[in-house]
Order: C-alpha cells, then sequence, then structure tokens
C-alpha cells in the first residue's frame, strides 16, 4: 500500500475478531494440537501461515459431546439417585465475575475416543465448558483408575502361564502397611464367592483374587506390564496398586487399551496428521509409534475375558442391555467412595473412555459406579457411531488357540461326575491347558457323609466303604505353584488364607483353611 494508505490505516483503532465458528469445534483438541506445534515450531508457528492437517473427526466429536453432556445432565438431575453437588446449569446462572481457568464445583467428565490401529485421536472432550475451564482432564488431570488398571493385572498372569479358567481365591485378607492401619479390602458388594476361575474375577471386577493374583506375581511384574501399555505416571509398589490405587492420565489409560483391540499392538495417540506450508510442501509429518505389549494369542484370551464385561459382568446392563451387540470389550472402575467413575471400551476398529468426577476429589453421589454412570454414555457414543459406519468385525481367533471342555469351578478337565451346569468350554495357548481330570466332583462320595478328599490317599478305605479310584500323577500347569501336600500323590489342598506383613518381607503367617482338620484322635490308618 502507499504511504497514505498506511497512515490512513494506523489512524483508526485496532479492531478485534469476534470468537469465529472454529474456535467452537473441539476447543480442547484445538488447543493440544496448538501446543505440539508450538513444541515443533516455536515463533515460526504464528509467520508461516501454516496449514495443519489434524485426525480429529468432526461427527464423532460431536457424538461424544451429546453423549457425554447428557449423562452427565441426567446424573445432576438425579436420574440415578440424589445428587448432592451443584449442577453445571445453577453454577452458571449463578457465575459472578470473568470466567474460570483452573478448577470447578460441577460434576466434570472427559472422553477420549482413538483409532486402535494407528493411535489417531478422533474425540477428545477435556471438560464440559472450555472458556469456564481451560485444564484438559484428557490429557493433564492426574486421576485414581479403580479397576480400568486390572486388565494389565489379568494380562500379566496371562503372560505368565495363567489360563483363563486358573483358580484364584475370593476369601478375605488382611495386609498390615507400614504406617497405617491393617488393610482388610473387600469386594464392591461386601461378599466372599471362595474359588473363582481367573475369567469371572475379571469380568465381575473382584478385588480379593486381584490382588492376591497381582501379589503372587509380583509388584514388579505388574509395574512392568503397565509400564510396557504405555502408563508413564508414578506407580507405588503397594498392594493397592492391583486395584488402580495410582494416579493414571486418562489419555494414557484409554490409549492403553488400544493393545487389546489391536491384538497386542499398542498405538501411541496422535493428533497431527502433517502440516504444511503455503506452497503445499510438507514441513512435518509425525510417524505413528506402534508397540508390541500381548502376543496376538495373549490379547485374544484378554480380548474374550473383557467381552464378558460387557456381556455379563459389571457394564452388561449399559451395554449389551442398552442394545449395543457390536462385538465390544472393555472395563468399568470405580474408585474408593466413589470419587472416579470410568468406562472404557473397545471394538476392533475403535476405542474409547468415559472418565467423570470433580476437579476436588468428592464423592459423585451414593453408591456411585462406573458401570451405571460412565458406561451409559459410551453407549450412546458408540451407538450413534456404527448408525453411520459399518461394524466393527469380530476378532479372529488364533490358529495356536486350543479349546478344552472344563469343569468351570474347578478348572480341570470334566469326569462324568460333573456336574452338567459347571461344565463350559475354554479357550488356551497350548502348554497351558489342564492336564487332569476333576478330582472334586467325586464318585465315592457318599450322601450325607464327609469325605476329606485332600486328605485321602489312594487304595485307602473311606467312609461309605468304597475305594477311591487310583488318580493320575499331578501335572501342574506352567505357571502353577505347587502347594506342598501332606499326603504325597494327593492333589494340592485350598488355598489358605494368608495374612501378610508388609513390613517385613521375610514375614508371611499362613492360617489353614476355616474347615481344615488340624488334629484327629485316633489317628487315621495309614
Amino acid at each position: 500500500i502507499s504511504d497514505a494508505e498506511a497512515r490512513e490505516a494506523r489512524a483508526y483503532p485496532l479492531q478485534l475478531a469476534s470468537k469465529t465458528e472454529a474456535g467452537e469445534t473441539a476447543p480442547y483438541f484445538v488447543e493440544w494440537v496448538r501446543q505440539q506445534l508450538a513444541a515443533q515450531f516455536g515463533k515460526q508457528l504464528y509467520q508461516q501461515g501454516l496449514k495443519v492437517y489434524t485426525t480429529l473427526d468432526i461427527d464423532m466429536q460431536r457424538a461424544a459431546e451429546r453423549a457425554l453432556e447428557r449423562q452427565v445432565r441426567a446424573i445432576e438431575a438425579g436420574r440415578f439417585g440424589a445428587y448432592p453437588h451443584i449442577s453445571y446449569e445453577r453454577y452458571i446462572a449463578n457465575r459472578e465475575g470473568e470466567v474460570g481457568t483452573g478448577t470447578s464445583p460441577y460434576l466434570q467428565g472427559a472422553f477420549v475416543a482413538l483409532d486402535p490401529r494407528n493411535g489417531a485421536v478422533r474425540v477428545m472432550i477435556g471438560g464440559r465448558d472450555f472458556y469456564d475451564s481451560k485444564f484438559n482432564r484428557a490429557v493433564q488431570a492426574l486421576r485414581q483408575p479403580g479397576s480400568t488398571f486390572k486388565p494389565f493385572v489379568y494380562s500379566a498372569a496371562i503372560q505368565n502361564g495363567r489360563p483363563a479358567s486358573y483358580v484364584l481365591d475370593d476369601s478375605p485378607l488382611s495386609l498390615n502397611v507400614p504406617g497405617s492401619p491393617t488393610w482388610e479390602p473387600k469386594n464392591f458388594d461386601d461378599k466372599f464367592e471362595g474359588p473363582i476361575p481367573m475369567r469371572r474375577a475379571l469380568y465381575q471386577s473382584r478385588n480379593l483374587p486381584t490382588i492376591k493374583l497381582g501379589m503372587e506375581l509380583g509388584e514388579q511384574t505388574i509395574i512392568g506390564t503397565a509400564r510396557n501399555f504405555g502408563i508413564t505416571t508414578p506407580i507405588p509398589a503397594y498392594p493397592s496398586m492391583y486395584l488402580g490405587a495410582a494416579d493414571v492420565y486418562p489419555i494414557e489409560l484409554i490409549s492403553a487399551y488400544s493393545a487389546f483391540a489391536n491384538l497386542g499392538v499398542r498405538a501411541t495417540p496422535n493428533a497431527i496428521l502433517r502440516v504444511e506450508n503455503q506452497k503445499q510442501e510438507i514441513l512435518w509429518q509425525p510417524t505413528p509409534t506402534r508397540t508390541q505389549v500381548l502376543s496376538p494369542e495373549e490379547a485374544w484370551i484378554m480380548v474374550d475375558m473383557m467381552k464378558d464385561v460387557v456381556r455379563r459382568g459389571t457394564a452388561a446392563g449399559s451395554v449389551w442391555g442398552a442394545g449395543f451387540t457390536v462385538p465390544a470389550g472393555g472395563k468399568t472402575g470405580t474408585t474408593n467412595d466413589g470419587t472416579n467413575v470410568w468406562f472404557v471400551g473397545f471394538t476392533a476398529d475403535l476405542v474409547a473412555g468415559v472418565w467423570m468426577g470433580l476437579d476436588r476429589p468428592r464423592k459423585i453421589k451414593g453408591n456411585a459406579q462406573g458401570g451405571v454412570l460412565a458406561a451409559p454414555a459410551w453407549t450412546a457414543f458408540m451407538t450413534e457411531v456404527y448408525r453411520r459406519k459399518p461394524r466393527a468385525p469380530d476378532w479372529p481367533r488364533p490358529l495356536a488357540l486350543v479349546t478344552r471342555e472344563i469343569d468351570v469351578t474347578t478348572g480341570l478337565l470334566p469326569t462324568q461326575y460333573c456336574p452338567r451346569a459347571a461344565l463350559g468350554t475354554e479357550f488356551y495357548i497350548s502348554g497351558t491347558e489342564p492336564t487332569r481330570d476333576c478330582d472334586t466332583h467325586m464318585a465315592y462320595a457318599d450322601p450325607g457323609v464327609f469325605v476329606d478328599t485332600f486328605s485321602t490317599i489312594p487304595g485307602v478305605p473311606v467312609p461309605g466303604g468304597q475305594r477311591p479310584q487310583q488318580r493320575p500323577p499331578i501335572q501342574m500347569q506352567p505357571g502353577y505353584e505347587p502347594v506342598p501336600s501332606r499326603n504325597p500323590g494327593a492333589p494340592p489342598p485350598r488355598r489358605p488364607r494368608t495374612v501378610f506383613d508388609t513390613t517385613r518381607r521375610d514375614t508371611v503367617r499362613t492360617l489353614p483353611p476355616r474347615d481344615s482338620l488340624i488334629r484327629q484322635s485316633p489317628h487315621q490308618p495309614h
């Protein structure tokens, strides 16, 4: 322009542009991308007229926003029971002064969805109102994951030779923790089921079996597994970590589940496809990172176990019960006093996770559960997405897996004496399948006569006048730890209750089972 035109332009006050329509679209995602661009290009970011191509799917983003906001408002309205906190609408109506930038007093939520094959982030919601609170809870918040951490424990078990039929002990446990009162963890329903297969312990989200499984595998094994899944936050080596006591970033937890959806390969979340200059030259094209976490066989078994969560477990009512039948798996999560609720679920081509809670952690409401509060938002989102895109396929079963009919109560091969209701089919990595017959359901157990099958020696008369059949030698499955028996050749005894003293690594007191025979007089003949 001419000098005269320049002088005329400078004479007018600077006019600020109003907020554009683009600023209303996925603002948390846009800000996350801006931060990455600033780190890559520095001051040049605003000087080169760059064109940025991202992974965001606008239709999915809007579907997630609708699903999350609808569910959170339903919670605030008391549809799931009395809600004791201020609602978003009431807060906005009574707000004074400038909009906030930090914590908020109303119920918050975060939502992330990504393509498990390449980590492309399709949806990001970091809060309910970006202009009230720019804190991105999807990538910045540190929150306890609760039971959504449990799949890492069970993945470690599968990797270390435990099949899905591996029997765990759902019974009381006392732990002496340094500097703290004795810890006596409970299940959500305050009940104990005794021996329970690993599959059922996961889909019912039983705490006691999970803790004992984690302690059996070891703290460092579980921490290492979580690291392989992409969890970078500190994980203190305490037994409570098996239940998800260590804080995580939601985006790390949700993207970790890509390893299940992608049959063992984890994809690191990414948002930028490429950056071009005004000449359409590519200045930056990040390469998606993929990491092998599980073998296809291990991952498929985990997927099959996690499919049970939505079919007959803690999320069944909110997923299958709501009519979503696309092949899917997932895990619910609820932390102490209901301060965080989660659901992270996946299909073969989409992983999505929901978190809800208050910025200053408090109980959301009485009896808050991830399967009731968070999972419906996931289901509503997925249902809308799959109305517009092809149904995701089921996961193909690796040919190396073998199947066995088992007695699900014992994890052993069934005999003619096993109840029909106890029979089921299980999948195994070759070498972990059971090799001996069930010896809990016996032909020689007379009705009304107690027979201690755990202390019966083959060939010795037992009550009822019958002789037990000669049992085959015990063959322990890989990874199983044999329990010493008082009778050579007898099957392993029932697992004892154990009191662990964590103040001394060499102190482990083992108590006999509650109904064990401690002493008998006169002695049984040998």
